[in-house]
């Protein structure tokens, strides 16, 4: 997306996930290979897909195992699309979803292709188990030994202290520290108060409680493997219980727990994105379109309470490039990592003095509150890292469209310092 005269308009066409599952529940036996061709399943019959070959299908997991190399690919073709649609792995970390959005988006935009579609998914269920270092150097030269007895002389290096296995470790290899660990420090930094992260995790469960009973979700999830909804989700949830539960990262003073962090999660999603003339060749209404979208990173090894802040920059410079104010949106939707990490973002926006002193050009100012995150978001549905922006995205769209005119404002941040915003117009 840009200011060229001659790109087209990227529609929102069509989107679809399966229920999101806290890890080691409903899917603790499905791989991402799974999870991600039932998402797709779900798209290509809800839009009667079968047979259509795609411009592409791009898409990603954050954990992925080695025989998860052409992840994308291997789905497609077990889905009954046109085999010779192509598809590509993309990874961003929590960015994953939505950057493949704007991979795809480009494409249509520029006219490479009509159709395609963004996705995402991941299983911490599933994780890869690896072996330590020093066995992968032994086994690695066991291989190219010449003879049998070559091969055991080699075997006989291993020691007890080899075999200890390696799972993949939530933190930030720069720092040591998990994004969680990260975000303590956030909070203590920019003061972030536990009555207000216990209060906004509230909120997104009341929101996505009260968007399941009008039937909001409907048309947006596939059944999978024995649930038909997010099982994050707290019906019950109250402030007096989240006050409560026990600091997660910093168990002396911190104020960060499993009630206003989201938790480690397995799920999937997907979004159809298309060229106008695409759409109406297929019968599909536009539900929305994607009209400008920021990447954008920041400094986090010296600072670290900025890991999850690079929106505030993605955010500042693509408003200044599509000529609108913050304030200038119906619905706002801040993937909540956790609810520090929110409000701290909040908090920048609407301070002059904290906006300088992060390196933003001036403030954005205050949103209001009411539009942010109004079917709930990332603390109540949880967060399957690669999968989150598809549902963020989907849910964005069925807003703008049932509302039939508006703006949304996107933001999603990411490990590595990174992040992402959008602005989806209908």
């Amino acid at each position: 997306m840009g200011n060229q005269e001659n790109i087209r308009k990227v529609a929102i066409v069509g989107y679809n996930r399966i229920p999101f599952a806290r890890a080691n529940t409903f899917y603790s036996d499905v791989s991402n290979l799974q999870m991600m061709t039932a998402t797709l399943d779900g798209l290509v019959e809800k839009y009667n897909l079968q047979g259509q070959l795609l411009g592409e299908v791009v898409g990603g997991a954050v954990i992925k195992h080695t025989t998860d190399n052409n992840l994308i690919r291997e789905c497609v073709m077990k889905t009954a699309l046109d085999p010779a649609t192509p598809a590509c792995d993309l990874q961003q970390a929590c960015d994953t979803g939505i950057e493949s959005a704007i991979y795809v988006a480009n494409k249509i935009a520029l006219g490479q292709i009509e159709s395609g579609i963004a996705c995402g998914v991941d299983s911490i269920s599933d994780m890869p188990i690896a072996v330590s270092e020093n066995l992968r150097k032994i086994l690695l030269d066991a291989r190219k030994a010449k003879s049998f007895g070559a091969k055991i002389k080699t075997f006989l290096k291993i020691r007890p202290k080899d075999l200890t296995p390696l799972v993949p470790r939530n933190e930030e290899s720069q720092t040591g520290l998990s994004m969680g660990g990260h975000t303590e420090i956030t909070a203590k930094y920019y003061k972030i108060e536990r009555e207000d992260q216990d209060q906004l995790a509230l909120q997104s469960h009341l929101n996505m409680v009260k968007a399941y009973d009008e039937g909001f979700f409907n048309d947006m999830i596939t059944p999978f493997n024995g649930l038909d909804r997010d099982n994050n989700l707290r019906k019950d949830s109250t402030l007096e219980k989240l006050a409560k539960l026990s600091p997660a990262f910093d168990k002396t003073n911190g104020t960060l727990t499993a009630g206003n962090s989201t938790p480690l999660t397995d799920g999937a999603s997907s979004i159809l994105l298309a060229s106008e003339e695409w759409a109406k060749e297929h019968n599909l209404p536009v539900l929305a379109y994607i009209t400008h979208a920021e990447v954008a990173a920041i400094e986090y090894v010296k600072n670290q309470q900025n890991l999850l802040l690079a929106p505030l920059f993605a955010a500042s410079r693509m408003l200044e490039k599509a000529s609108l104010t913050l304030q200038d949106f119906d619905y706002y939707e801040i993937h909540e990592a956790f609810a520090a990490q929110v409000l701290a973002t909040l908090k920048i926006w609407e301070s002059p003095e904290l906006s300088q002193e992060i390196g933003l050009k001036k403030p954005l100012g205050a949103i209001d509150r009411s539009k942010l995150n109004v079917k709930g978001s990332s603390l109540a549905a949880a967060h399957p890292f690669a999968a989150t922006g598809g549902r963020i995205i989907g849910v964005m769209a069925k807003l703008l469209n049932e509302k039939g005119s508006g703006r949304g404002f996107i933001s999603i941040c990411a490990a590595g310092g990174q992040g992402i915003t959008m602005i989806i117009e209908k």
